[in-house]
């Protein structure tokens, strides 16, 4: 006896995906971040080639008017701009689209923007420490470190010892690097004592042969000027530090406004005016294309 069983009727099994989870993904960071670092070196030194160097040590420099200070600082900013949003608008374009549209999709090629700006600045300061470790490593030509003298004083300096007539055999090492860290102290709230001032006097009476008030008269005038140069300099450094961070901060702004630009651009979603005028080359050669007539 054969018992017939009902055929059971198979029921599909619906399979739900889970949403795309918030992972970044490195290979549009880190070519968003190669882009910025690459076009931000190449703004750097063409604004440095030209003389908007922001600060340096130059006494050219610093008598530099206030405009040429506020028009570095202006520059480094909008170098900044150009280059992260450039090398957000690459992460964001370059990076895979997602499955399905998300009202985050935005906000999530922002994050990869954001991401490409902090990893540009990390590999710009590793850059910068190398050059710097490299630039004062001890060789065997350099001078030892107890002999070098403040850079920013060494017009000063060589105004302090300069002689019609010198023994050529003369060594100033020394005393210069030695005077240079007494007119340091010229920017203190107490500035150059008299001990310092008197020692200076006999370090120009030893190497110039200047004597009296001549000698005294001289070391005066240098004071004063190393305090205005170090004060010049002071000043170059705080613009220097506020154009910086004003630049990073405003650069991360526009690395996220790039990669969200990026991604409207991967996705064919409608585009900022800016990107809209960019397009109009390309509108115009498809257009010529679609109405050149096709071979028979």
């Amino acid at each position: 006896m054969n018992i017939e069983t009902p055929p059971v009727e198979a029921t599909p099994v619906v399979r739900t995906h889970a949403p795309d989870p918030w992972t970044l993904r490195w290979t549009p960071i880190v070519a968003g971040a190669l882009t910025a670092a690459a076009i931000s070196s190449i703004l750097i030194t063409f604004g440095a080639t030209i003389g908007l160097g922001v600060s340096s040590a130059a006494p050219t420099w610093r008598d530099a008017s206030v405009a040429l200070w506020l028009l570095s600082g202006i520059y480094l900013v909008l170098q900044a701009l150009i280059s992260f949003g450039c090398g957000g608008y690459v992460a964001g374009r370059v990076r895979a689209p997602y499955g399905a549209a998300s009202e985050d999709t935005e906000r999530r090629d922002g994050m990869h923007g954001i991401a490409a700006w902090a990893l540009a600045i990390v590999l710009g300061i590793v850059l910068s420490a190398m050059i710097a470790s490299a630039a004062s490593r001890q060789t065997a030509l350099s001078p030892p470190a107890t002999t070098t003298e403040p850079s920013v004083l060494s017009y000063e300096i060589d105004h302090l010892f300069r002689a019609a007539r010198r023994a050529p055999t003369t060594e100033l090492a020394p005393a210069r690097a030695e005077a240079g860290r007494i007119l340091l102290t010229s920017s203190s709230h107490s500035g150059v004592s008299t001990d310092d001032r008197a020692y200076l006097v006999q370090l120009v009476t030893a190497t110039t042969g200047l004597t009296g008030a001549d000698a005294e008269r001289r070391v005066d005038t240098v004071i004063g000027d190393a305090r205005t140069a170090i004060k010049h300099a002071r000043a170059g450094t705080v613009i220097l530090a506020f154009s910086v961070a004003t630049a990073l901060l405003l650069g991360a702004v526009a690395a996220w406004l790039g990669a969200e630009s990026g991604g409207r651009h991967r996705d064919g979603a409608p585009l900022s005016d800016w990107m809209e005028h960019a397009n109009r080359f390309s509108r115009r050669r498809d257009m010529w294309r679609r109405s050149a007539p096709l071979p028979e």
